[in-house]
């Protein structure tokens, strides 16, 4: 949900929020994937055309993604002690980093005694791409939507299997025009 339409009962409390973002080309896969798992056989595929012109002109849950992204990543900027940003490349690149951040972040910092223990490891390995689909094979949300839906790959770049050249460099293009002036880079 945008920040901008997030509840005032939200916006007015000592709550925190902890946002996550990646590279739009990889968000635009896994959108595209997931809509058609959601469509599932009894309606017709979306094609990767088709999920490319939706996704560049916001025609997708919760709008144009990189006003999405920014809203949260300027109010994270000017209250940086209500909304924690992160990228998901820079939590997948080193996890058990950025779990302290954010166990820090809530208020709860990790003892050293739960360190000396392995705990932030075993969070890491109870909390894997891995370990979550695995065990939401099953099941499904009141509303119908089958746990695994939310599962598929989890990885960094799998862009590269999907959009042509003019398609990753129309993404850049927008990245960068939308971005401009911020400190936030998720092209590559």
């Amino acid at each position: 949900m945008p920040y901008t339409s997030l509840p005032q009962s939200i916006l007015d409390t000592r709550c925190r929020i902890f946002y996550m973002c990646r590279n739009p080309k990889d968000v635009l896969v896994s959108l595209f994937h997931f809509a058609n798992n959601l469509r599932g056989k009894s309606q017709n595929v979306m094609t990767f055309e088709e999920a490319f012109e939706m996704f560049t002109k916001g025609v997708i849950p919760n709008g144009l993604y990189w006003d999405h992204v920014k809203g949260y990543y300027k109010i994270g900027l000017e209250q940086p002690t209500k909304i924690m940003f992160l990228t998901y490349e820079d939590m997948e690149m080193d996890t058990p980093k950025y779990l302290r951040r954010l166990a820090k972040f809530l208020g709860y910092p990790f003892t050293e005694d739960e360190e000396a223990k392995g705990m932030v490891e075993e969070i890491v390995s109870l909390c894997s791409f891995d370990n979550l689909s695995e065990v939401n094979k099953h099941g499904t949300l009141t509303i119908g939507i089958p746990n695994y839906a939310f599962f598929r790959e989890g990885k960094v770049g799998d862009r590269r299997k999907h959009l042509t050249t003019e398609m990753s460099q129309m993404l850049d293009q927008i990245t960068k025009e939308k971005f401009d002036g911020l400190d936030l880079v998720l092209t590559d």
